[in-house]
């Protein structure tokens, strides 16, 4: 680099300023220190490797073989390709001085100067970072003699030697030989290098064909190199990012937002960031929203020379920037678009956990507690017919009508409806509550694995676990269980027997003396189990309403403790299911004193959540 002396008057420069006096260029003051500082500017092994690679795709090789050994108890590293070779000197043998003496001078920049394609090296000091990798680089190639001509180089040795031995048949191609290996080193897996290089090369490998192989003799494996596949669903018809300093080469995926999902900036084929937010122009959506994977390729960057894995902020990275704003605002109109269907889903799959949930809540609880949402009740099918679940009843088998309505005739089972192997026994109800003296009847429901219940083949047995009482019929899925005269608390016992499969289950009566008949007014007609809906109400105080027209709970999506619990999916449903809780205490014991409502929405909530999933 040169200077220029530029002539101002002494007023125009102002008085005192000191005078520019001379110019020159650049020199380095100690080419050793100059070397050694490129040498170990690499920061990452595994890049090197990748470095290594590149060199013989560049050679056009069609087969690079990566070994990982080790001899004599020290470990190397063996890359062995069969492209051009090194090329050669006037007297055929390679031309192993040029490499060592043209450090910073690669022969790649003058090729691709004339026009040459497909070459990803330009800066040549991709062989030192060897020094990063191991102590010591073998290089060979064949020569025109068919001898085979070695280099070695040593880290922090600023010498080289170059050997020949004869050899029965040519080799082609080069082999790098590295070792010992540095520590750090010694612990990358053969399985770890394939997967770095099949996303650190992906393009390059894709696009040259190349096959590469790594052999990890340590752990007696070998790993085939392919391009790395992305998830998700590629994104066709994606707006064309192109600027005046080239074209813009994007492959995109759309997924479920994840923040593993990355995509990664490549030049020519070779990744230069892993993650194109990295960048501080891409910190933002849709790069960061965790919903992309791919690749962008962009040729015209210009890369930090020594490690190869940064960016110069130019004028090309401001062209690439500005290029890719179209590409932006369709990817946030597609994210937009997959985050509404996916919260549809969402909301369909949390109402479905809700419903299922309160379900099994109200066969452990006594129904007659709780009628306000008839859970046997389903919305009418497309041709009018009343639906039924008779397994959610307490009566299977004895499907309950709305009010004004008719029973459906049963229909035929379908194949997958038929139940399997027995998996499961409950009671229904698995805990109430008795006046001393009086009787209620109690159920033991049978099930499968997929909780269709098991109608047949089941032998049950009844019997008081704790406390007193008596059974009527004790070998009968129904009993009457009657409470003694003395306030106790009983725990019942149920077995199902299935051939050789057996299942228990528990019920808890509380038998008192203090029990009083609420006096509620029910509700005339009987709902089945509300669907939900948002409303967005910041500043509301309300969490949620019950709309009895439409038969839906309606959801501050604004009340602070909403953006609260949707921070996680599991917290969410649970606040959900509080709110279904509330609102079915509310309306289920009307007139109740508060300290009985909160008893009530307690035993409510407990019995609820348990069932989530």
């Amino acid at each position: 680099m040169t200077g220029t002396v530029t002539r101002r008057t002494k007023a125009a420069a102002g008085a005192g300023r000191p005078k520019l006096s001379g110019s020159g260029k650049l020199r380095i003051g100690d080419d050793w220190n100059a070397i050694t500082i490129i040498a170990l500017s690499q920061d990452n092994p595994l890049k090197a490797i990748a470095e290594f690679v590149e060199n013989s795709i560049d050679a056009g090789a069609r087969n690079v073989l990566i070994t990982r050994s080790r001899e004599r108890g020290e470990h190397f590293l063996t890359v062995v390709d069969d492209g051009a070779g090194v090329r050669r000197n006037d007297e055929g043998a390679p031309d192993f001085r040029y490499v060592a003496t043209h450090i910073c001078d690669s022969i790649k920049r003058q090729l691709k100067s004339a026009g040459a394609k497909g070459i990803q090296g330009e800066f040549g000091i991709g062989l030192l970072s060897f020094w990063t990798v191991g102590e010591a680089l073998a290089m060979s190639a064949g020569g025109a003699d068919d001898a085979v001509h070695e280099m070695h180089m040593r880290k922090g040795d600023p010498g080289y030697e170059v050997t020949r031995r004869q050899v029965l048949a040519p080799e082609p191609g080069t082999r790098l030989k590295i070792g010992p290996l540095l520590p750090g080193v010694r612990q990358i897996s053969g399985e770890k290098i394939q997967w770095y290089l099949a996303a650190e090369l992906r393009e390059r490998i894709r696009h040259s064909g190349v096959r590469v192989k790594v052999i990890d003799r340590h752990a007696r494996k070998e790993f085939n190199v392919e391009p790395r596949q992305f998830t998700g669903d590629l994104l066709h018809h994606l707006p064309a990012a192109s600027s005046a300093a080239g074209e813009v080469y994007a492959e995109l995926y759309l997924n479920p937002p994840d923040a593993a999902n990355e995509v990664g900036l490549y030049r020519s084929g070779t990744r230069i960031l892993r993650s194109l937010a990295e960048l501080d122009a891409f910190r933002k959506s849709p790069w960061t929203d965790g919903y992309l994977q791919g690749i962008v390729d962009v040729p015209y960057l210009n890369l930090t020379p020594a490690t190869r894995t940064g960016v110069i902020h130019d004028a090309a990275l401001e062209a690439f920037v500005t290029a890719l704003s179209p590409l932006e605002a369709r990817l946030l109109e597609l994210i937009n678009e997959h985050r509404r269907a996916e919260e549809e889903r969402m909301s369909r799959d949390t109402l479905r956990s809700i419903q299922r949930a309160f379900r099994e809540a109200l066969l452990t609880l006594p129904s007659e507690e709780y009628e306000w949402f008839d859970v046997s009740v389903r919305q009418r099918g497309a041709a009018g017919e009343s639906a039924t679940r008779a397994e959610d009843s307490p009566l299977e088998g004895m499907p309950i009508a709305a009010e004004g309505e008719e029973v459906a005739s049963p229909r035929q089972k379908q194949f997958f409806e038929y139940a399997g192997p027995l998996q499961s026994v409950r009671v229904a109800p698995a805990v109430c509550t008795l006046a001393v003296g009086t009787s209620r009847t109690l159920r033991a429901l049978a099930r499968d694995a997929n909780r269709r219940p098991v109608e047949t083949g089941v032998e049950f047995a009844w019997r008081i676990l704790d406390g007193a009482g008596g059974i009527d019929n004790a070998a009968a899925e129904f009993v009457t269980y009657t409470a003694p005269e003395e306030p106790c608390l009983v725990r019942l016992g149920v077995s199902g027997r299935q051939g050789e499969i057996l299942c228990e289950a528990e019920a808890l009566v509380t038998v008192t003396d203090s029990f009083l008949p609420e006096e509620k007014s029910r509700p005339a007609g009987r709902q089945g189990l509300p669907g939900y809906t948002l409303e967005h109400a910041p500043g509301k105080l309300w969490r949620s309403r019950f709309d009895a027209d439409q038969n839906v709970i309606v959801v501050n999506s604004g009340h602070r403790d909403y953006i609260y619990a949707a921070r996680a999916k599991a917290l969410k449903l649970r606040y959900l299911v509080r709110l279904y809780a509330k609102e079915m205490v509310q309306k289920n014991f009307p007139g109740l004193p508060s300290d009985q409502l909160l008893d009530r929405l307690i035993e409510l909530s407990l019995y609820t959540e348990e069932n989530l999933r």
